[in-house]
């Protein structure tokens, strides 16, 4: 079969910002930002924080979501948001 490969890699599309965002802004205490971006560890610290603490924790993840906000420009994958 010569050097060709059978399957190729699929091609991975960039996330929009904006939703990112959104998702930071009104879903961010229970990291769900983080999974749409692809950083699913994050994600799950955030909700579980969130949960186990009965919602006293949501404030602060809140704020650690609205810091990843503004400072994260790339997803897990390493391409930037569109």
């Amino acid at each position: 079969m010569g050097g060709s490969t059978l399957f190729a890699a699929p091609e991975l599309k960039p996330k929009s910002r904006l939703t990112f965002i959104l998702l930071g802004i009104f879903l961010g205490s229970f990291g769900v930002h983080n999974f749409y971006a692809g950083y699913t560890k994050r994600g799950i610290a955030q909700l579980c924080l969130t949960v186990l603490t009965l919602f006293y924790a949501s404030a602060i993840t809140w704020i650690w979501a609205l810091v990843e906000v503004c400072t994260i420009n790339r997803d897990r994958n390493n391409i930037g948001f569109v």
